[in-house]
Order: C-alpha cells, then structure tokens, then sequence
C-alpha cells in the first residue's frame, strides 16, 4: 500500500492510472517517477496531472533505465515499483502507430517515434530464417516458418492490412485460435522485435530489484506467458538474471534478495474483463524486498 512519504516507480505510465492512484494514496508528500517511451504521452500527462507538481517526475525514457532515473532525483531506494506491460489504448487505437491489424496502418510498431527499428525494416529486410525465428520464439507461433515464408515471397508488404491477411493465409484454417485474430501471435513478435522488449524487461529486473527498499514490492502485469516466465523465474529465484542487494558481493548461495508475494498470478475478475475485454490475458506478479 502506498505510504505518505514514499518513493515510487511507475515504468510505464501510459494513460496515467497506476500513477493517479498512487499519488492519491501517499498524499500528501508521496513522490512517483514515471517513464514512457512515447513523448507524446509524457507531454499528455505534464498537462493531464499537473495538480500533483513537484510530486510526480516525468521522462521520456525506456523503463530499464530505473538506475539512472533514481540517480537523477537522488533516490536511493523505491518504495515500491509497478510495470505494466500492456499496450496502451491509444497507441492501439490510432492506425497511425501501426499496432493494431484491425485498422490500415503503416508497418511502424514503435514505442517511440524517435526509433530507428520499425515493422517495416523487420517485415520487409529480415531473412526468412531470422523472420521465423522472432515469430516463434516471441509469439511462440507453432506456422512461425509457413508465416516468414508467405512475408518472404509477398515482398514488399506494404501496411497493416496485408500483413495481417499474408499472416492469416499461411495458417491452415482448422488452426486459427477461437478467440484472437490469427495474426495476433506474429503481430506481438514483430512489435516485441522492434522495441526490444524482452532485452528491456531482463535488464529491468535486477535493476529495480537493487533499488527497491527493504519490505518495499515490484508489481508487473504481463499479457504473454514468455514475458511472465521471465518474471516467474526472476522473482523465485531461479532465473539465469540473478539480482544481489547493490553494493554488496556476490554471495555464494546465489540467493535472490525478493520473493514472490503470491504464489500464483492474480487474474483479472469476470467483471473487469467486461469492462475492459483488453484485460483478458494480464496477470499480475508482484515480489517484496527481504534482504
């Protein structure tokens, strides 16, 4: 529970929810920093909370940069760290962003404007073995080969649309998923690829994990099972990313520092997926500082 006085993180801010809600509940002296890749969203919520001033601290950065963002307010430690890796509403309901394979758009996908990567370097200049390689390991797409294959030979694809259709043809029928689109899978590998968020989310972990204060918790919400696994195995202690408490040697044990505080994932309720059928495939994860 947040506390007045306390120190917080919010990684990914995005429509400012988590952040509105922490504020509130550590007034009056509480403090948040929150980073997001996207600049137009930074520069939407100096406007949107500016009632809590000097409380919250804004940066245009990418959330595995939780060190520097600490060293540059002179935090030692966080009370608490929350990461949301969600898609926000409105990168996925402007086409312009090319997130969504429901509406035409360019092949962009990045977080922020200023990447060099996008969709369409990825989709378009990739070789096919590499192609498959990203579809399947970070959508874990079982026609990850017949979908590089059908990119491939369909060159230059040109937006959204035709992705999303070349994906869909190259999965046999009996084998389009019941409740996504087909090219769901191959979308959040193309996106995963260009804004290199498995290697954020991996070099995130032990960041935060140094700065968090004593009986302090981290708190991710994933919504794919390759992004949970990481965050199941870091927070038990058994991920290849150890984590030791900063400043200290690395102790023979190897023992993690944090410990889950629940033993499963909290799903979201019937309800709030009814409200927000978006929700349907987060799980929260969250971990407390023992040591």
């Amino acid at each position: 529970m947040p506390k007045d006085g306390g120190k917080y993180f919010d990684g990914t801010i995005g429509g400012g929810g988590h952040a509105r809600t922490i504020l509130d509940k550590s007034s009056p002296t509480g403090m948040l920093a929150g980073t997001d890749l996207d600049n137009d969203t930074i520069e939407r919520l100096s406007s949107d909370l500016h009632q809590y001033g000097n409380r919250l601290h804004l940066f245009n950065q990418n959330f595995s940069e939780i060190d520097h963002v600490c060293l540059m307010l002179g935090w030692d430690q966080l009370d608490g760290i929350v990461l949301d890796l969600g898609l926000s509403s409105i990168q996925l309901d402007n086409p312009q962003r090319g997130f969504a394979f429901s509406k035409n758009g360019p092949l962009d996908m990045r977080f922020s404007t200023n990447g060099e990567l996008d969709a369409n370097q990825v989709v378009n200049t990739y070789p096919q073995a590499e192609l498959a390689r990203i579809i399947r390991i970070y959508g874990e797409e079982r026609f990850a080969q017949r979908i590089a294959g059908r990119i491939v030979r369909s060159r230059p694809v040109k937006n959204t649309t035709e992705l999303a259709d070349l994906i869909s043809a190259a999965i046999p029928r009996k084998y389009w998923p019941a409740k996504i689109h087909p090219a769901t899978k191959t979308f959040q590998a193309i996106r995963m690829e260009v804004n290199r968020e498995i290697q954020n989310l991996e070099k995130f972990l032990p960041k935060a994990a140094s700065v968090l204060a004593p009986d302090g918790v981290m708190a991710i919400i994933s919504f794919n099972s390759l992004e949970d696994r990481i965050v199941k195995r870091f927070f038990a202690g058994t991920s290849r990313i150890w984590v030791f408490p900063r400043g200290l040697p690395e102790p023979e044990d190897r023992q993690s520092p944090i410990q889950p505080v629940y033993k499963k994932p909290i799903y979201p309720s019937q309800e709030e997926i009814a409200r927000n059928p978006r929700a349907r495939s987060a799980r929260l994860r969250a971990a407390r500082r023992v040591q």
